[in-house]
């Protein structure tokens, strides 16, 4: 009788929403947010270009994850950034939860700080953080005239930043004008193509993917472009997470200020 009874109120209870217990960061973006909700602890594996959380094994890069190493630490939440490097069928293979994270715009990044705060059990601190960083929006400042601006990812192959990159919403919001011409995340360029376009400020980044390129104003065609050039850090400007949002204000400030 006992247990009939135990088994019914196990029946009358709501049943639990899933939280994630062990999770594993293939999407080098999202360590920043889970690292701001206070998630760390739930963290066992990530990317060797993760920073955050030490005692996180590593799984090798995004592009070339480790699946033997990934199954032996038994994740029950994949964070991706798409299927191109880690596909379906690896996924099943390890029979964790998968959540996608490649927000393009900063509102994608509230919304999906907001759905990985569920995931995680976190969603009071995600709300916050939400709220957070919606007060730093509130803070920029209008320009007189929008600066056409250039972010160059890498120098050799020439690639730079498209219309579907979250730099382009950054510096949309910041009060430029990203002129790239397309809609494209990434596009491989030239520099006849680069003076054609005449930018008014050339951003360009140093990380993991621009090693030691040589400075974006040494080189001899953009000597004869009329730019600002400043560069900045590929970690902080590239991965769309809680940093975008000062590096919106500091592009803002930046553009207001400048001569």
């Amino acid at each position: 009788m006992f247990r009939l009874l135990a088994a019914l109120l196990l029946l009358l209870l709501p049943v639990a929403s899933f939280a994630a217990q062990r999770v594993i960061i293939l999407a080098p973006a999202a360590a920043d947010i889970i690292e701001q909700l206070g998630a760390g602890p739930l963290v066992v594996g990530k990317t060797r270009n993760v920073l955050e959380f030490p005692q996180a094994t590593q799984v090798g890069s995004h592009i070339r994850p480790n699946l033997e190493i990934i199954t032996s630490l038994r994740p029950n939440l994949l964070i991706i950034s798409s299927n191109r490097f880690f596909s379906k069928e690896m996924a099943t293979s390890v029979a964790a939860e998968v959540f996608h994270y490649q927000p393009n715009t900063l509102e994608e990044i509230l919304t999906q700080t907001l759905a990985l705060g569920e995931k995680l059990g976190r969603e009071e601190q995600a709300r916050k953080l939400v709220a957070e960083q919606r007060r730093k929006l509130q803070q920029l400042q209008p320009l007189a005239e929008s600066p056409r601006v250039l972010y160059e990812i890498t120098e050799a192959p020439l690639t730079i930043a498209g219309g579907g990159h979250i730099l382009a919403d950054i510096i949309r919001r910041a009060g430029g004008e990203l002129v790239s011409g397309s809609q494209r995340r990434m596009l491989r360029f030239n520099p006849e193509a680069v003076l054609s376009l005449q930018p008014d400020i050339y951003l360009w980044q140093v990380g993991p993917m621009n090693q030691r390129p040589t400075p974006a104003a040494q080189r001899g065609q953009y000597r004869l472009l009329k730019a600002d050039f400043r560069q900045v850090d590929q970690l902080q400007y590239s991965r769309a997470n809680s940093k975008s949002f000062d590096n919106t204000l500091e592009l803002n400030s930046y553009f207001r200020e400048r001569k």
